[in-house]
């Protein structure tokens, strides 16, 4: 049996970091007014010349350095992202020319928020299939350039960056690794969180347009459920989980998340304060954050969960 192991993560952030009293100069909002509704202080946005390409590269290098691979033993790249520096080819392609790692398979996922939980997914079942032996799975965007800077319900909500792991095939494994995961996803409720634009419909990128609260409500009900599939799937109660590492959207969801569940607040790793919503960026740049400040640990058990546009959600348990 093979199984996908962790091997080492990075991330990679703008150098400009704007705090909600800098974001009030510009638009109608306080820092009072966001804290109390999003547990949102400071997010960090693209400037000349950082793009979503950049920003992944970055992430890379330094999830490669924490794994102790050169880019060139990487054979698969998978990248989620929601903005892509073109149209096409793939952002993953121009990442893989950065790094020089030529041959090997490079593409993008688009499954918004949960983006990164999608391209983990596949990376794991190629893994495991033998088309790759190393993969580099990175969630990136610049959220900032598609939002609308007048509507303070949604521009205040998002930050730019990116998170990178990379993933080992290993026989025989039957500790460490990707142990279950389950993804979803629902076109019903398009109309609740999309952008506005499109090369086919609209020929422009469009603006980002969202309904909160009603997002809201089905966040928490759809991530309770899908955690509890995984865990189900994977034999595992919640009392056995070290860390939930959660989409950073909102500080109200991964509270009421964690409390449908029963899991301790402690238990979550929370960024949304600095980084605000990175969208497929946010997991692997939270998951980062904790394993380079010493609270995650090979050997602990840790679960991973994002929901998003589409909508789309899911949750991947893994034993690092």
């Amino acid at each position: 049996m093979r199984r996908s192991v962790l091997l080492g993560t990075g991330s990679a952030l703008p150098a400009k970091c704007v705090t909600n009293a800098e974001l009030a100069e510009r638009v109608d909002t306080t820092d009072e007014w966001i804290v109390e509704r999003t547990g949102i202080r400071q997010r960090y946005i693209a400037g000349e010349g950082e793009t979503t390409a950049s920003l992944a590269t970055e992430a890379a290098r330094k999830a490669c350095e924490a794994a102790g691979v050169e880019p060139c033993d990487i054979d698969l790249i998978v990248l989620a992202t929601a903005t892509p520096d073109h149209t096409f080819p793939a952002t993953a392609t121009q990442v893989q020319k950065r790094l020089g790692c030529r041959g090997g398979i490079a593409f993008d996922v688009h499954a918004v928020c949960t983006g990164f939980l999608y391209a983990m997914g596949v990376a794991d079942s190629m893994l495991k299939n033998g088309l790759g032996s190393r993969a580099l799975v990175i969630g990136a965007e610049t959220f900032s350039r598609i939002l609308d800077w007048e509507d303070r319900t949604t521009c205040v909500l998002f930050g730019d960056g990116a998170g990178a792991v990379v993933l080992e095939a290993r026989e025989g494994e039957q500790e460490r690794g990707v142990i279950a995961s389950k993804l979803h996803a629902d076109g019903e409720h398009k109309e609740l969180l999309y952008v506005d634009g499109g090369p086919s419909s609209t020929g422009t990128v469009g603006k980002l347009r969202m309904k909160g609260r009603e997002v809201f409500r089905h966040a928490v009900v759809n991530l309770a459920e899908v955690l509890g599939e995984v865990l189900e799937e994977a034999g595992v109660a919640v009392e056995q989980i070290d860390w939930v590492v959660p989409h950073q959207a909102n500080a109200r969801i991964l509270d009421a998340t964690a409390r449908k569940l029963g899991l301790p607040a402690e238990k979550v790793v929370v960024t949304v304060d600095r980084h605000a919503n990175t969208s497929a960026a946010s997991v692997p740049l939270a998951l980062d954050t904790a394993i380079r400040d010493g609270r995650i640990k090979q050997g602990d058990l840790v679960m991973l969960e994002a929901m998003g546009g589409g909508f789309t959600w899911g949750a991947s348990l893994l034993k690092l």
